[in-house]
C-alpha cells in the first residue's frame, strides 16, 4: 500500500491543523494505522494510532488529537486542536499488517512526512 500524507503547515500556538493520508493500492481499513511525529530529538515518536481493537493516542495529545478513518475515501485522518510548540515535527502516517500501534518498527509503509511548525 502507497501513502500519501498532507495537510502541514505553520500555525500559531492555540492553533489547529487537519493532516489527510490517503492510501492507494490496498485497503487500508485492513491495517493497523498510525501517525508518527520527527521533532529535533529525531526520534520517530508515536502519536495515534488505530487498530482493530480501538483508536490510542500519545498522553501528550490526548484531549487535542483526534484521529479518524473514513473507508470510502481509504483515508485516515488526524485533527489537531490547541497545538502547542512542542507538537512541531515532520508527521508521518504508517501502515501495519500487525496490530500493535505504538512502535514504529512495526509498521512496513510510510507515507512521505508533511512539516508541522508551531511558532509564535
Amino acid at each position: 500500500v502507497q501513502l500519501q500524507a498532507s495537510g502541514g503547515g505553520s500555525v500559531q500556538p492555540g492553533g489547529s491543523l487537519r493532516l489527510s493520508c490517503a492510501a492507494s493500492g490496498g485497503t487500508l481499513s485492513s491495517y493497523t494505522t498510525g501517525w508518527f511525529r520527527q521533532g529535533p530529538s529525531n526520534r520517530r515518536e508515536f502519536v495515534a494510532g488505530i487498530s482493530w481493537n480501538g483508536t490510542y493516542y500519545v498522553d501528550s495529545v490526548k484531549g487535542r488529537f483526534t484521529m479518524s478513518r473514513d473507508n470510502a475515501k481509504n483515508s485516515v485522518f488526524l485533527q489537531m486542536d490547541t497545538l502547542k510548540s512542542e507538537d512541531t515535527g515532520v508527521y508521518y502516517c504508517a501502515a501495519s499488517r500487525g496490530s500493535r500501534v505504538g512502535n514504529p518498527s512495526g509498521y512496513e509503509f510510510w507515507g512521505q512526512g508533511t512539516l508541522v511548525t508551531v511558532s509564535s
